[in-house]
């Protein structure tokens, strides 16, 4: 049973993959009608809806790999795989859908990026001598390339990503810390206060104890003056 689960989620995605096929193909076809001086209104929305269809199908995809009807049999590299595989396919849908909400001028040199209002277009040594398919394959190839530039752009934020929480992992640590040392901090303080009290205490009672032997020897001295006062007298 779990094996025809980890099975049909393999066909949805193939499904969603000849999907994101059609709207590209689609997508290149509205290009052609554009460099040709068709109006594409009818096929880009038929794309637009194609492409919200795709989404909803990946939502399905992610759904049903993050809570499995059933516990699936498949490993966890395989797990990291598929999620890999539909980050993928997400990320194309993406470049697609701003593909087709960009509009392509008609002429060769705007399709590689010229766009120039004021001078008339030029060829280049990228463009010369091709038609309208060679045009297109081009604008194919500069996109993969593009394609590729943003993969390492976002294998870049994502290793940024990791640097930052693991720098905020440790700011955490050290508040934790801080607040643990300004903790001892004051218990220190108010033992060092009770020290203080005790010692005054002492203080007071040592004044109080001093007091006391100074009476008594200045008695003893009285006592003792007055017994060599009557010793004399008897003598006498």
């Amino acid at each position: 049973m779990a094996q025809a689960a980890s099975d049909s989620w393999v066909k949805e995605f193939e499904e969603a993959m000849r999907l994101a096929d059609d709207i590209l193909a689609r997508i290149n076809e509205r290009n052609m009608m554009l460099a040709a001086g068709n109006d594409p209104t009818r096929l880009v929305a038929a794309t637009r809806r194609k492409i919200a269809m795709l989404g909803t199908k990946l939502d399905r995809l992610e759904n049903l790999l993050q809570n499995p009807p059933i516990k699936p049999s498949i490993s966890e590299k395989e797990m990291y795989r598929r999620q890999d595989m539909l980050l993928g396919i997400r990320f194309r849908t993406k470049q697609m859908a701003a593909a087709l909400s960009t509009s392509q001028p008609s002429n060769r040199a705007n399709l590689i990026g010229n766009d120039s209002r004021t001078a008339p277009p030029e060829e280049t040594s990228r463009t010369a001598g091709l038609d309208n398919y060679g045009i297109i394959n081009l604008q194919k190839q500069v996109m993969k390339a593009q394609d590729d530039d943003l993969a390492g752009l976002e294998a870049t934020v994502t290793s940024t990503k990791h640097i930052a929480l693991a720098v905020n992992e440790e700011l955490d640590l050290q508040n934790h810390l801080l607040t643990d040392l300004d903790k001892d901090a004051d218990d220190t303080n108010n033992r060092l206060k009770a020290a203080q009290r005790k010692v005054g205490i002492l203080n007071k009672n040592s004044s109080k104890g001093c007091t006391f032997m100074c009476m008594c020897l200045m008695l003893l001295v009285i006592v003792f003056l007055v017994l060599v006062v009557l010793i004399l007298v008897k003598s006498l």
